[in-house]
C-alpha cells in the first residue's frame, strides 16, 4: 500500500470507499460522444485506487462493445487491485452484458439488482448489404485496392462465403478468450452451469446468481454498509470535464467549432449506441 495513503487512512474516523462509474458502450466515439475506453477511464481508476484504504467499488452499466477495450479496462482494474492490495466490488446497474460483463469479472465480488441484465458471453458482428440498392439507384462504385482481401465483407458487394468463414474464425478465437477469462475469474461458482453460459444468452439478476455469474443481489450502498459498517462513506471519483468542451486525443472541439461532419458522426454514433442498448430492452 502507498505509505502516504496508509498515513492518511490512520486519521480517518470512518472508512471511505471510492466509487467509480463505468457507463456506456465500450469502444470508440466522436468529439461529443466518447465511448468507454481505457484512455477515458485510466485516470479515474488510478485516483480511486490511490485513495483507497481497503476497497474500491465500481458500478457498471454497459451493453458491451469493443472486446479489446473491455479487456484493457478489465486488466487495468486487476493490476491496480494487485499493486495496491485493494479488494474490488463490482455492481451491475441496468445492464452488464458482453464486454460489460467482462468488466464485472474484474471484481473480487460481483453484485446486481434483481432486474439487472447480466451475461451475453459471446461475440457479434453486424452490418447491412446495399448491393440491390446501389444497382437500383444507378450508382457506379469504384474501389482500388492492393491486397486481395482488402474488400472483405464490403457492404456494396455480394456476400462471399469465404469472407464470412474468415470472420467466424476470428470471432471463435475472441470468444474462446472471453470464455477462458470468465472461467478463470468465476472458477467453481460456474461449474454446475456448464456451457450454457457461453451461448451469448443473458439473464436477470436472480438467475445470474443461480448460474454463478454474480455473487448476490445487492446495491452498492447496502453492500458497503454490510461489509464496512453503517458509518461507511462513499466517494464518487469522476472524470473532470468542462460543460462545452470534451478533450479527446488530438481533438480540440467546442460547440462553435464543430463541423457538420462531426455532428453527423455524433448522430451515427448515438444511433449505433441506441441499437446496442435496445438488444436488452433499453
Amino acid at each position: 500500500m502507498n505509505p502516504i495513503r496508509r498515513v492518511r487512512n490512520w486519521f480517518k474516523r470512518n472508512p471511505v470507499i471510492p466509487v467509480v462509474r463505468l457507463s456506456g458502450v465500450i469502444g470508440g466515439g466522436t468529439p461529443f460522444r466518447q465511448g468507454l475506453s481505457l484512455a477515458n477511464v485510466a485516470v479515474v481508476l488510478d485516483r480511486a485506487f490511490d485513495m483507497a484504504g481497503e476497497a474500491v467499488a465500481i458500478e457498471v452499466n454497459s451493453p458491451g462493445g469493443s472486446p479489446v477495450q473491455s479487456r484493457l479496462i478489465f486488466q487495468r482494474i486487476r493490476d491496480l487491485a494487485k499493486e495496491n492490495n485493494v479488494r474490488v466490488y463490482m455492481f451491475a446497474e441496468d445492464v452488464a452484458a458482453s464486454g460489460g460483463y467482462m468488466l464485472l469479472c474484474a471484481g473480487d465480488e460481483i453484485y446486481a439488482d434483481t432486474s439487472s441484465i447480466v451475461g451475453s458471453i459471446g461475440v457479434i458482428a453486424a452490418g447491412f448489404g446495399f448491393v440491390e440498392l446501389i444497382n437500383k439507384i444507378g450508382v457506379e462504385r469504384r474501389v482500388y485496392t492492393a491486397g486481395e482481401q482488402k474488400l472483405t465483407l464490403d457492404a456494396f458487394k455480394p456476400e462471399d462465403p469465404e469472407d464470412v468463414a474468415r470472420l467466424k474464425a476470428i470471432q471463435a478465437e475472441v470468444h474462446e478468450d472471453f470464455i477462458a477469462l470468465v472461467r478463470d475469474r468465476r472458477g467453481k461458482a460456474i461449474e454446475d452451469a456448464g456451457d450454457q453460459l457461453f451461448t451469448g444468452a443473458f439473464w436477470a439478476g436472480r438467475k445470474a446468481v443461480e448460474l454463478g455469474l454474480i455473487d448476490g443481489i445487492s446495491d452498492i450502498r447496502s453492500k458497503m454498509r454490510e461489509v464496512y459498517g453503517e458509518d461507511v462513506g462513499l466517494k464518487l471519483i469522476a472524470a473532470e470535464r468542462g460543460l462545452l468542451r470534451r478533450r479527446v486525443p488530438g481533438v480540440s472541439a467546442t460547440l462553435s467549432s464543430l463541423e457538420p461532419k462531426s455532428l453527423a458522426e455524433d448522430l451515427i454514433s448515438a444511433l449505433e449506441a441506441k441499437a446496442i442498448w435496445a438488444r436488452y430492452g433499453l
